[in-house]
């Protein structure tokens, strides 16, 4: 086994070892930031109601369009690894430029794309620019006080889940009154103007932080284990878990990720070294990122939306109410609450906050499990969750990724964090689909006690999380 090659961080904690960004330059920074972000977002949040216009343009079915949103969330699980994990090496100005020109084509492609498969190599360019959020949160790290670090990174946080349902509604407009292709030119304006931005606001790159060469053989193992899982999660809620072709993708997956294991043992500069990933600074975090997603995500964005729009057992809504009834509320709650969180993370300790965001988010689930059929409850649940999970949780797992990565890989834990979000988010809703398809208000409890369970492991997980020595987090 060879042993690592020596490495040299440029610091461990915002703040410590480089000339900060302070005043009118911090905010400039700061701003440039949440378009580079957004120029990603838009992509995700805008696109949602042009799914059918885009089908019928293209001449093509609503099953086959839906790999428009499914290839570009896979497409920054990896992206979001290998681009942030590369930054290492060639500095974050470098990598976030490469970045947000990958988006820029993607972007071209998809607007002038004749035809579908075209249109789904533009979604995969556009998917692998997520890595602009681990970026951006390493980048305030490095640049910013360790006061106003906590804050910012709420800021961009709160961009990860839209601009409060307001971008949906835009491209909702935008697809009625000038096609699909339209949110494709507004999203391309904002990447050029963001590109122009980190020209002027992002600080020149120093020394690089990691020596050695990219593990490119480790990337590509790791992106294989990620399309291996992504798939089995895809075809076992649709398909069944026992189905043959949801073992096979998941037979890949595991193949995949041992090959990795023994990969990174190798390495000389490995794109995150054996001894990291069995750390509990490190395993604990992504175990918390994805048992979180995997229960209250699908809570929010699946189980609750289902059931407000069920007949007779549910509430019976159309669809644009119950989006303004229990999906707008939490993300612009959310948006209040996330820059606070990452203030109130300074103070009193991230991985407290963590816990604390946890257990209410966990009262909040099982409130809604014990009275499903309470539609004011259920409003008011989901409106605490607003606070509990888009505000105190995924603001501090964010910290804690940028703030628990190894100093010898700063960008590691960040990217692979960030593919915790995805595969997350498609695992519970793959896990509680089943049983919210029975149509009964047992089901939809059965899929919601299952959350509240996936809750609680989180906080355990969370439990095991173990700071650094001379760490205060």
């Amino acid at each position: 086994m060879n042993a690592p090659a020596p490495t040299s961080a440029i610091r461990t904690e915002p703040g410590s070892d480089i000339t900060l960004v302070r005043g009118g330059r911090a905010v400039a920074l700061v701003a440039t930031l949440i378009l580079g972000v957004l120029s990603y977002q838009l992509n995700a949040s805008m696109l949602t109601p042009a799914l059918p216009h885009m089908a019928t343009e293209l001449g093509v079915g609503v099953g086959e369009v839906s790999q428009v949103s499914s290839l570009f969330f896979l497409a920054g699980a990896i992206g979001g690894i290998v681009l942030s994990r590369w930054s290492d090496y060639i500095g974050r100005r470098r990598a976030l430029f490469i970045v947000l020109g990958i988006l820029a084509v993607g972007t071209l492609m998809c607007m002038f794309a004749p035809n579908l498969p075209l249109l789904l190599v533009g979604r995969v360019l556009q998917g692998a620019s997520s890595a602009a959020f681990q970026l951006a949160y390493i980048i305030l790290s490095e640049s910013l006080s360790a006061k106003v670090f906590g804050t910012t990174l709420g800021i961009i946080t709160a961009v990860n889940g839209g601009v409060g349902g307001v971008d949906g509604y835009i491209g909702g407009v935008l697809v009625e009154s000038f096609g699909f292709r339209s949110i494709f030119v507004v999203i391309f304006i904002v990447g050029l103007i963001a590109i122009l931005c980190v020209t002027l606001t992002v600080p020149k790159d120093g020394p690089v932080v990691t020596s050695g060469k990219m593990d490119w053989w480790g990337a590509a193992a790791l992106s294989v284990g990620l399309i291996g899982i992504t798939y089995f999660v895809s075809q076992g809620g649709s398909a069944g878990w026992l189905d043959p072709m949801t073992l096979v993708y998941l037979a890949v997956a595991i193949v995949a990720f041992v090959i990795f294991w023994f990969v990174e043992k190798r390495r000389k500069s490995p794109l995150i070294a054996t001894h990291h990933l069995k750390s509990r600074q490190v395993w604990p975090v992504v175990a918390t990122t994805v048992l979180t997603l995997s229960s209250v995500f699908a809570v929010i964005n699946f189980t609750v939306v289902v059931l407000s729009q069920t007949p007779e057992i549910g509430f019976g809504l159309d669809a644009a109410t119950a989006a303004a009834l229990f999906l707008v509320p939490a993300a612009l709650v959310g948006v209040v609450a996330a820059p606070f969180s990452g203030w109130l993370a300074g103070k009193v300790g991230w991985i407290l906050l963590l816990r604390v965001g946890l257990i209410l988010s966990l009262a909040a689930v099982a409130a809604i499990a014990l009275f499903p059929q309470n539609m004011p409850l259920v409003i008011a649940s989901i409106a605490v969750l607003g606070v509990t999970y888009n505000g105190l949780v995924l603001t501090t797992i964010n910290g804690l990724g940028v703030l628990m990565s190894p100093d010898d890989a700063p960008a590691a834990l960040p990217g692979l964090n960030g593919a915790a979000f995805g595969i997350g988010a498609g695992l519970g809703i793959g896990i509680v689909a089943p049983f919210v398809a029975q149509g009964s208000i047992g089901g939809f409890s059965t899929a919601l006690w299952v959350s509240a369970g996936i809750v609680a492991l989180a906080l355990i997980t969370s439990l095991l999380i173990a700071r650094r020595p001379g760490q205060k987090v």
